[in-house]
């Protein structure tokens, strides 16, 4: 298996409420709110959004969708200037997020925060000036 992820795909329980979140954080896709699936473009991975029910039933017939409160999965977003943590988290709050835990410093040197999305993934949003980027955007390790 090669080192890589190519879609994430969240399990969604309002198909419609979280395509417009998506989008309205800038998220691109060629999907309509009435799709089933929708695929946003990322400068790497695909984030995807399906309906959590059929996502189950896909993986197994027995599986439960019940979710705790925390899956032990967050979803990143790294920034390139300190103060885009801060917009990045008001935007989410404003598209119908929640933000969990405001803007602060991290014990790891950085700046980060996290909001939830309107089915309870949790995103960090984070800048750490020790971190570089490519041309487009993506983390260089």
């Amino acid at each position: 298996m090669e080192s890589r992820i190519t879609i994430i795909t969240l399990g969604v329980t309002d198909f419609q409420r979280s395509y417009h979140f998506y989008t309205e954080l800038g998220f691109k896709t060629d999907a309509k709110p009435t799709d089933h699936i929708a695929f946003f473009k990322t400068s790497g991975t695909v984030l995807a959004i399906y309906p959590l029910d059929k996502l189950a039933e896909d993986i197994s017939p027995d599986i439960s969708i019940e979710k705790s409160a925390f899956s032990g999965i967050t979803l990143a977003h790294n920034v390139k200037q300190k103060n885009d943590v801060n917009a990045v988290l008001i935007q989410a709050q404003e598209a119908g997020g929640r933000i969990v835990k405001p803007a602060q410093d991290a014990f790891w040197g950085g700046y980060h925060g996290y909001f939830s999305d309107p089915d309870g993934y949790f995103w960090e949003v984070a800048y750490f000036d020790q971190f570089k980027y490519d041309e487009n955007g993506n983390l260089v390790l």
